[in-house]
């Protein structure tokens, strides 16, 4: 697959980006030598080989999902303007 200097217009207007017609001859043999690339990609065999989201190996070290009050209530309720009865206290809103 190739492009030519139509089909980078194209992209730089699906893209809303301005080019000029210098900018356009750059860009063909550039993104030509990328899709170049991503051809050889296509022809690397890869039987065999695990998927992977990262190249080094990470474990999640993972806690046990255990619901708590947090233990900070009387912290926290020191920041409210107006406590009551442990809970943050806000002004009747009725129109």
């Amino acid at each position: 697959m190739s492009v030519d200097a139509i089909t980078v217009r194209k992209i730089a207007s699906l893209a809303r980006i301005a080019v000029t017609d210098a900018e356009v001859e750059a860009l063909v043999p550039e993104l030509n030598n990328i899709l170049d690339w991503v051809e050889q990609l296509g022809g690397v065999d890869t039987t065999g080989v695990e998927p992977m989201a990262s190249v080094i190996p990470n474990r999640q070290r993972l806690r046990d999902d255990v619901v708590t009050d947090g233990g900070i209530r009387d912290k926290v309720l020191a920041n409210a303007p107006q406590a009551e009865h442990g809970f943050f206290a806000v002004p009747k809103v009725i129109e």
